[in-house]
């Protein structure tokens, strides 16, 4: 089995880039909650990969897996990381596309302001004055794109978690959100809560939640 590795981390520190951050979103498919973005910058070639043995794109983890890994990615001294979160009326407003940007754009300007170089996973460019790549399977490739997936990831699944607690009978703690059976036979018989996306089908066909009411926003 492949694992994501440091080969483009180690063409970038050649060329003498401080800092390499990999990029990568969790949420750009559900049809509720918020896109959120994460990044993951690998401080020099002093990092040494096998502290996170076994790492990969957080789609091919488990849940405790990818728990653990978070752990050790947010408390490693080589690594630093971040997070944007961009809600999902600002998804209905500007397009997931846009969105997704905007909440990479929010988590690099959580790190710091070093000579730095950007890996983006997927095909897209965002609007900063930062050299960038974007590498389709970024997060499958390279490993600080993977990290980023990672945190992107857990960092959404708790959000969704704790949405639930306000609308339990979504079950947005089983399905984070995403177009599962379970989810639309809730939609099919709840109609739209304040946190799904209006403009996504089939949300964009139903009616609102009688009970539709506004939270604080995560």
């Amino acid at each position: 089995m492949k694992y994501p590795n440091l080969s483009e981390e180690k063409i970038l520190w050649k060329k003498d880039y401080k800092t390499v951050i990999g990029l990568d979103e969790a949420g750009r498919g559900p049809l509720a909650g918020p896109v959120v973005a994460g990044t993951v910058s690998i401080k020099n070639y002093k990092f040494k990969i096998k502290d996170l043995k076994g790492l990969k794109d957080s789609k091919k983890l488990s849940q405790k897996q990818r728990e653990k890994f978070y752990r050790i990615i947010t408390k490693h001294s080589d690594l630093k990381w971040g997070i944007g979160i961009v809600s999902e009326k600002v998804i209905d407003r500007v397009n997931i596309l846009e969105a997704t940007k905007l909440a990479m754009t929010k988590a690099v300007k959580k790190l710091p302001k070093t000579k730095r170089f950007l890996i983006l996973d997927g095909i897209m460019k965002l609007n900063l004055a930062i050299p960038q790549k974007s590498i389709i399977k970024g997060d499958e490739k390279v490993f600080s794109c993977a990290a980023a997936s990672i945190v992107a990831k857990v960092t959404r699944d708790r959000i969704m978690a704790r949405l639930h607690e306000k609308y339990p009978k979504y079950r947005f703690d089983l399905h984070k959100g995403y177009g599962t059976k379970l989810h639309l036979k809730m939609l099919k018989r709840h109609g739209l809560c304040e946190i799904h996306r209006e403009t996504f089908k089939p949300c964009s066909a139903l009616p609102k939640n009688k009970y539709f009411v506004k939270i604080k926003k995560v």
